[in-house]
């Protein structure tokens, strides 16, 4: 720790003539300026000073933060408002109001209904289907899952299309 009266102090080192009057106890605002520069003089960081009830603890940061050339994604362009549909004499039927039951997708991802390019699907309209009949596969994140029914019925209908993005819990297939 650095010693306020050494040869290191400044010129209006406490006791000197023009020194301002102590603040809040033995500490003054000299002495503080003192310390101050005696941290950037030697390059440290943080001192703590305590005498008697009064404890002072300076602590200074680097000179500059350090800039990071990073990627700033660019503003999205305001949303537009939503446009009400004009409301038609019957309403489409939700998937939810169908009779059977819904293999739903266990993850976000793509849908393929088959295996390659090449080979047919996995499941159709028609196809009977237990448990462990795999129907389809989610692609996410370059990982190809295979979906099982988990349900025995037959295929009623398929809800999405080869290669469609599809959410977290969105209904693939209806089964009956």
């Amino acid at each position: 720790m650095a010693d306020p009266t050494s040869d290191d102090a400044p010129e209006d080192a406490p006791g000197s003539a023009d020194a301002p009057e102590a603040v809040d106890g033995p500490f003054s605002l000299n002495a503080l300026r003192q310390l101050v520069e005696l941290m950037e003089k030697h390059g440290l960081t943080e001192v703590s000073l305590k005498t008697g009830e009064t404890q002072w603890k300076l602590r200074r940061g680097p000179e500059s933060m350090p800039a990071y050339a990073g990627y700033a994604p660019a503003p999205l362009p305001p949303a537009a408002p939503p446009v009400p549909s004009p409301p038609t004499g019957a309403a489409p039927t939700a998937p939810a109001a169908q009779d059977g039951i819904f293999i739903k997708s266990p993850t976000v991802g793509t849908f393929y209904a088959a295996a390659g390019p090449d080979d047919p699907p996995f499941a159709t309209v028609g196809t009977r289907v237990e448990p462990d009949t795999i129907v389809c596969l989610v692609e996410a994140m370059k990982v190809f899952n295979q979906i099982p029914a988990e349900v025995s019925g037959v295929i009623a209908e398929v809800l999405v299309k080869n290669g469609d993005s599809i959410e977290y819990g969105q209904p693939l297939f209806r089964v009956k």
